[in-house]
């Protein structure tokens, strides 16, 4: 694992660049943004005690082993010079131009954000940086090169921050530097993050590595030496190396119930040829001595992945009976596997031809930027859109195929309903079946790695079903056809909302010709915030606002709402008008009708109507406290018999320990014909906590699922909340 340099001086930074940026004009921009930023940051110093400028320039360091570009090298020295030196915008813009100023910027709004266990901050920080920062992709390298600076410098921090700051960069940033390809960085950053995080797994992991090292390195150098001697004969230039295992993945691999002792790619190597006939002949060569283990072959070369890995991977019995993995790549392959999107840099010098190439490749990696992009545009609140992100992007993924050959990627668990969107929404609006490698399958079958999938479409088709919004796996989809039937929703809505208005304002006998009047219309949608004409009449048919109340504001009626209501109380006697499908309200039509938010009640509860101000009826529990001072307002409510859908109410559970408990509750929803909708985690040391939202026909059924959970061993306390 490297350290950091607290005595990195510019001289070493200045001599390491200058060995691939070669323009004068570049090289004296970087010493001067070195000037700039030794004057912002001088007098200021680091917890670990050195001067300020030591971080910048061992940021900008850790870019120049990738071969950063002259902008990206002068960002990384000037990167903290707006956050903690004052400096403005325009300070940075006049001497250093507008792209380094906006890279600057943008890694300046990412380290403002503070990630904390409070969710809604934590999903609104993922969209900022996710989202806000992504038409420049050289921010977020920066960004990792920075945090990768600060990791190895983070024994100076208080224990609990070493492990938030550790959490972190697992949760956020290795899996970005994961999908950039960039795994010299993003490997340090897990080491280094599972020191700090779980520091005994860590040590447990070196200190067998120590006991087992003099042995593996034996072994592994004869293998080498056995190896090359055998690529040497065949006539195949070529260099040879042990390579190190991760701890990181050493950990991955024991978490999932590996021993130690069977993780075979401990001993491993990669070898390095020229050309890509040459790796395929060496791959032959080394199979034709060593048996491989069937299923191990990996062919990333002839099918790269996404984020421009190319390599052979092989797992053979060595020397001794020993399994070593071994990995065969160019030189060329071997740049791009260390520094991914980054690599680009190492070519632009190296011709045409090369550069366009790996133009080409850095266009399709900013793809993934492009599609969260996309996500950002549909009509989904921020917690649906971070599901996406980590859904969608960050998770685990297949590559499948058009009947033409192209590589769609898509995450594990997707469907061809996916693939038809992930290809155009297009496709996906008009799809009327799938077929996978021939065979027509439903559309909810689960693609798998490698499948050749071919979408039927019907221009003529009706569209999307809303069926498939469950069948889809990927937010992207679920999104798309949502936003289909938005579209059809709210033609609907308009059309009912001008019924109902028109209707009201004839009830009324009111002029249309008065009603509908500019200045009339102009008073009515400012009233009500509304932007045009439409927007009220859809306000109107989702049942926002009522026609009723339109109209009272039109004929100037002076009385409140909640008066009016009142006095339709008084009016009506005992008389039960049904407003809602499952609430019945004594004695009011056409009224807005709410189930209240604190008390959540359920058909079986004892509910009451409480007439709010300027937002029609809520209806709570008569045990809620958040009414009991309220009786004037209060009004007879009950549920209609039978009810027409589940609804939503919370429940706070209370355990000893974690072990599969979550599993154990859903388990128990499914049973009890219950669906949780969302589980919160509450922060407690000694005892676990969880909020459940769950959806469910009445208090009958709920009364045995919270039953059925007080059954679990480890869980204490089960109980419906009020907030």
């Amino acid at each position: 694992m490297r350290k950091d340099n607290p005595k990195l001086t510019f001289d070493e930074l200045y001599e390491k660049v200058c060995t691939y940026i070669t323009k004068p004009e570049e090289r004296k921009l970087i010493s001067e943004a070195y000037l700039f930023a030794y004057e912002k940051h001088f007098g200021q110093k680091r917890l670990t005690g050195e001067d300020y400028i030591i971080h910048p320039l061992n940021v900008a360091y850790i870019l120049s082993d990738i071969n950063a570009d002259y902008q990206t090298i002068c960002a990384a020295i000037l990167h903290d010079t707006i956050e903690d030196c004052d400096c403005a915008y325009e300070e940075i813009e006049k001497p250093f131009g507008k792209e380094i100023a906006d890279l600057v910027n943008g890694v300046t709004k990412i380290n403002k954000l503070k990630f904390t266990c409070d969710n809604e901050a934590v999903i609104a920080n993922h969209r900022k940086i996710l989202v806000g920062l992504s038409e420049d992709v050289r921010i977020l390298i920066i960004k990792l090169a920075d945090r990768l600076h600060n990791m190895r410098t983070l024994w100076i921090l208080p224990e609990k921050k070493q492990k938030e700051k550790a959490k972190e960069t697992l949760d956020i940033l290795t899996p970005i530097a994961h999908r950039l390809g960039m795994n010299q960085i993003k490997s340090e950053l897990e080491d280094l993050s599972l020191r700090y995080y779980k520091p005994d797994v860590y040590f447990s992991i070196v200190e067998k590595l120590n006991q087992t090292r003099k042995e593996r390195d034996r072994i592994v150098n004869e293998m080498m030496s056995k190896v090359s001697e055998l690529l040497h004969k065949n006539g195949i230039e070529h260099q040879i190396k042990g390579r190190a295992k991760s701890i990181y993945s050493i950990y991955k691999k024991l978490d999932k119930g590996k021993r130690f002792n069977d993780i075979y790619d401990l001993l491993a190597m990669r070898v390095y040829v020229n050309t890509i006939p040459e790796c395929y002949q060496a791959l032959g060569i080394v199979h034709s001595k060593y048996r491989p283990i069937p299923k191990r072959f990996k062919d990333y070369i002839a099918m790269p992945k996404t984020n421009m890995y190319q390599s052979l991977h092989t797992t053979v019995f060595g020397l001794e009976g020993y399994l070593f993995e071994i990995q065969i790549r160019t030189y060329e392959m071997d740049e791009i596997a260390e520094h991914g999107i980054a690599s680009h840099w190492s070519y632009k010098e190296h011709g045409s031809n090369v550069k366009a190439s790996m133009q080409s490749a850095m266009e399709q990696k900013l793809q993934f930027f492009r599609e969260i992009m996309e996500l950002k545009e549909e009509e989904t609140n921020d917690e649906a859109f971070v599901k996406s992100v980590q859904e969608d992007v960050l998770k685990d993924t297949i590559y499948v195929f058009t009947p033409k050959g192209d590589v769609i990627e898509l995450p594990q668990g997707s469907t061809p309903i996916d693939f038809a969107y992930r290809v155009h929404s297009g496709v996906g609006d008009t799809m009327v079946g799938s077929l996978v490698n021939g065979n027509i399958v439903p559309l909810d079958y689960t693609l798998n790695d490698g499948d050749i999938v071919k979408i039927n479409t019907n221009k003529n088709s009706a569209g999307p079903s809303r069926e498939w919004i469950d069948m889809a796996f990927t937010a992207q989809a679920k999104n798309k056809i949502r936003s289909f039937y938005n579209k059809i929703d709210k033609e609907e809505y308009l059309k009912i909302g001008t019924d109902l208005l028109q209707k009201e304002v004839r009830k009324r006998k009111i002029p249309f010709a008065e009603f509908y009047s500019t200045d009339s219309i102009n008073e009515i949608l400012e009233e009500f915030h509304m932007g045009d004409l439409n927007e009220l009449y859809i306000s109107i048919g989702n049942n926002k606002i009522t026609p009723l109340s339109i109209v009272n504001f039109y004929t100037n009626d002076n009385r409140t709402r909640e008066e009016i209501l009142l006095d339709k109380v008084t009016k009506s006697g005992s008389q039960k008008i049904q407003v809602k499908n499952d609430i019945v309200v004594e004695g009011i039509d056409e009224i807005k009708v709410n189930i209240a938010g604190c008390c959540k009640p359920i058909p079986g509860d004892s509910i009451v109507g409480y007439i709010s101000r300027g937002n029609g009826i809520n209806v709570h529990r008569t045990i809620c406290p958040n009414i009991s001072d309220l009786e004037e307002r209060m009004i007879d409510v009950s549920w209609n018999d039978p009810v027409s859908k589940r609804y939503a109410t919370d429940i706070f559970v209370r355990a000893t320990e974690n072990k599969d408990l979550l599993l154990e509750i859903i388990s128990k929803s499914s049973s009890s014909d219950v669906s949780i909708q969302s589980i919160n985690t509450i922060q407690n040391e000694g005892s676990y906590m969880f909020t459940l939202n769950v959806l469910v026909d009445n208090t009958e059924k709920l009364e045995k699922f919270m039953n059925d959970l007080r059954m679990i061993s480890s869980i204490v306390q089960v109980e419906r909340v009020i907030n």
